[in-house]
């Protein structure tokens, strides 16, 4: 048996992996501090996953429309107006199982074989794969600390070639936790308008955000113009702790849409019924939750930070979202004889159980990402754990 030549060119998931191999040591009677992990370990708020079973009771176990309910359209057009000043048609939103189908939605609508994508680096590592996967051809945009991790439009301009057709845009961002601010949104929208090229706003984590100088703004906010050419990704994974549930959305314009949805019809059929009808009482319900995870969240950004800051040779960016610290370990692997950030890592789980991302597959290899979706016990002790770990190596 052959397979196709794309398939063979597609990473596995390193987060994924890392995150099985931790709960596969703790599984054997290890104890294992987890910071590898991409979600909230809040449980979904009650009256969500009541919504859920009742959805059950209720029969709602059947097809929907292949772009989702309409009634779970409509609350995600008055969620978008009313916390984005963004206004939407139901038929503009394709409701699908979580904000990565989405995102595959949106390259397999809009790409064809060559076209090139800019991702900004550090990024998320499934996008790079996606575009792969559709034909695309990704195109890395490098934006350093000095530049908080956010590239310049004139290094967007550099990367740009006559094959590009889009840029994607995460903010907050994974895995850095930076927000992009008004201006250089602006910034970017002039650039993509005057090359013509598609925005894909990836805002999963915008309302994971802790500095009052640092608001969250959808970037199809600020125009008319810009608002036809973006597409906004959002879902309820990350704000309502459903990342299980796998729902995720566009916003787009109407044709884009129509199109997502004929290709979600005969790849997946629909979202998962149960799960709309949740996420319908996320939406529309009352959002006191999410101000509690917030402000947990933040409290363990404020600990774990503080704590990695006064760590030799591990220099960590102060996430303003999101929840994960990105931190350099070129330091240390340098003084503690380490070839990369992935052979500390793996020496960091082997000698005190404590599970970090190494970054090369998020395109920045001398760093690694903390998820602080633990408790303030749990990082705390982790913490100690790789204190004591550096010193030894410093």
């Amino acid at each position: 048996m052959t397979y196709s030549v794309k398939s063979g060119s597609i990473k596995p998931s390193s987060t994924l992996a890392l995150s099985a191999r931790a709960n596969g040591l703790r599984a054997a009677g290890r104890a294992v501090l987890n910071f590898t992990v991409g979600e909230p370990d809040f449980r979904t708020p009650a009256h969500i996953a009541q919504a859920g079973i009742q959805a059950i009771i209720d029969g709602k176990t059947r097809y929907t429309p292949s772009s989702g309910t309409e009634s779970l359209r409509r609350a995600i057009c008055r969620k978008l107006k009313d916390d984005n000043g963004l206004e939407y048609r139901s038929d503009q939103i394709v409701v699908s199982n979580g904000a990565k189908h989405s995102l595959y939605n949106i390259f397999t609508a809009v790409l064809n074989e060559g076209d090139e994508v800019l991702i900004p680096a550090p990024y998320w590592l499934s996008y790079p794969e996606m575009v792969k996967l559709a034909g695309g051809t990704p195109a890395f945009v490098c934006a350093g600390p000095e530049n908080g991790f956010k590239p310049t439009v004139r290094q967007l301009e550099a990367a740009c070639t006559p094959r590009t057709k889009a840029v994607i845009i995460n903010s907050p961002n994974n895995p850095t936790g930076c927000v992009y601010s008004r201006a250089e949104l602006e910034g970017v929208a002039e650039f993509a308008l005057r090359r013509g090229l598609l925005v894909i706003s990836d805002e999963i984590y915008e309302k994971l955000i802790y500095d009052a100088d640092a608001p969250h703004v959808s970037i199809a906010s600020l125009g008319g113009d810009i608002f036809k050419q973006t597409v906004v990704v959002n879902g309820v994974s990350k704000s309502y702790a459903m990342t299980g549930w796998r729902i995720g959305y566009t916003a787009s314009s109407g044709e884009l849409a129509e199109i997502m949805g004929n290709i979600q019809s005969h790849c997946a059929s629909n979202p998962n019924s149960i799960a709309q009808e949740a996420a319908l009482a996320a939406i529309a319900g009352p959002q006191d939750c999410v101000e509690e995870m917030r402000a947990g969240f933040e409290r363990r950004r404020d600990c774990i930070y503080g704590r990695l800051s006064g760590i030799k040779g591990i220099k960590a960016a102060r996430p303003q979202g999101a929840f994960y610290v990105f931190a350099d370990v070129s330091e240390i692997c340098a003084s503690g004889g380490f070839a990369d950030a992935a052979a500390f890592s793996e020496r960091l789980l082997d000698d005190c159980g404590v599970a970090v991302v190494p970054c090369a597959d998020f395109g920045m290899p001398g760093f690694v990402r903390f998820s602080f979706s633990l408790s303030l016990e749990e990082i705390t002790k982790g913490m100690d754990l790789l204190e004591e770990f550096a010193k030894k190596r410093g």
